[in-house]
Parts: structure tokens; C-alpha cells; sequence
């Protein structure tokens, strides 16, 4: 296994202070620490995460466009948050577009990002021989935004990009075996990496609307 390093996870403290909160907020909607239909104002956000009110007006104005909440004129911005059929819908279009996204990449990755989705999977294989379940689906992770740059396609990345940030909080994984379950996981992504590595575009896509099924099939809502 080679010496190859993921690109560091940027820590709060690295970021703009807007971004920072608004990656709380998200947060805090998507597992319900803020609950749909509650008011958001600016100065409970600035005495609830000790902030001043420009970078509140900023991560407001983000939660907005990403659907989470909305500004009604002369009331104020409430929380929506996610209802059971939105997320069903989410899950069915997560997985149209990551079956797209397999596609192209298949037929659009140059040798060093097929070389680079490699070294991942190897690293997938050795933290599960190594039943280190965090590393190893972090690294899941990032084996999905490999695909999703190597699309060549800057909407589709943006899109997914999202689901799993959405999904990764609203939904949580049921696995009764540990072990059993890192295995099976990887068995999944071994058969999207074949794919790759024999550029059989059918293969890849029937690969990943699989593990898509199953992924949806072992999740439940936060509860």
C-alpha cells in the first residue's frame, strides 16, 4: 500500500466564519437539534453560537437557497427541514445520479484518477481487516467524491456532494454485525472498482444501482 494522503478535512478554525455557522445550522436543522417550524432569528443565532450578526445574514441567506429554511416577509425565517417523502425522493434521485455520475466516469477518468480511486479502495480494504468502522466509511466517502470529479461533470458533483451531506445526517446506518457489515460494504465498492478498472460502463452502473438499493435498505430515520 502506498503512502498516499487524503486531503485534510478543513477544521472550523480554517474557515470563513459565515461558512463555519453555516455548516452548524445545517447541522443542527439536518438532526434536529433545531426542529421544522422553528423561528430563526438573528439574535438567538448570535447568543446561541456567540457570533455578531453579519456572518448570521450569510448563513441565512445559504441555508435559504440550500431549501432548509425560508424568509417570510414580515415574519421572519422558519426552519423546514425534511419531510419523509422528501428524503424517499432524495435517496431515488441520489441514486439516478450516482449511477450517471459511474457512467461517466468510466468513460472520463484519465490514468491517474483511476490510479487514485485505486489507492482508496485499497485503503477501504485495510480498514476493514482492520474493523475500523469511522476511517472506513469516511473513506467510502471519499471514494464516491473521487467518481464524482472524475465525471467531468461540475453540476452533478455539486449535487451529490450535497445528498451526502444531507443523507449522512438526516439518516443513520443499522448494522446488528460490525464486521459483517464494513465487509459486505466493501464487496460493494470492489464491484464498482472492477468496473473501473475493466472501463465497463454496464457493469459499473449495474454496480452502483446495487449498492444504492442496499445502502437505502440499511438505513432508518434519526430517531
Amino acid at each position: 500500500m502506498s503512502l498516499y494522503k487524503f486531503p485534510p478535512e478543513q477544521s472550523g478554525n480554517n474557515l470563513p466564519l459565515s461558512t463555519s455557522l453555516f455548516s452548524q445550522l445545517q447541522t443542527d436543522i439536518l438532526t434536529g437539534e433545531i426542529k421544522p417550524g422553528e423561528k430563526l432569528t438573528e439574535q438567538k443565532i448570535c447568543e446561541k453560537y456567540n457570533v455578531s450578526r453579519t456572518p448570521v445574514r450569510e448563513a441565512l441567506r445559504q441555508l435559504e437557497m440550500d431549501g432548509l429554511v425560508e424568509s417570510i416577509p414580515n415574519r421572519g425565517t422558519f426552519v423546514i427541514g425534511f419531510t419523509p417523502q422528501d428524503i424517499d425522493d432524495m435517496y431515488e434521485l441520489r441514486k439516478i445520479y450516482e449511477v450517471q455520475a459511474v457512467r461517466w466516469a468510466i468513460e472520463r477518468a484519465s490514468k491517474e484518477e483511476l490510479d487514485q480511486l485505486e489507492e482508496t479502495f485499497e485503503f477501504m480494504e485495510f480498514y476493514t481487516m482492520k474493523h475500523d468502522r469511522e476511517k472506513m466509511l469516511n473513506i467510502n466517502t471519499y471514494f464516491h467524491q473521487l467518481i464524482y470529479s472524475a465525471s467531468k461533470n461540475r453540476m452533478l458533483h455539486h449535487m451529490l456532494a450535497s445528498y451526502q451531506v444531507y443523507l449522512r445526517h438526516i439518516r443513520k446506518v443499522t448494522q446488528p454485525n460490525t464486521d459483517e457489515y464494513l465487509a459486505t460494504v466493501l464487496e460493494e465498492h470492489r464491484a464498482i472498482f472492477e468496473a473501473f478498472r475493466n472501463r465497463d460502463v454496464e457493469a459499473g452502473a449495474r454496480a452502483m444501482e446495487i449498492h444504492m438499493d442496499n445502502s437505502r435498505a440499511r438505513q432508518k430515520p434519526m430517531v
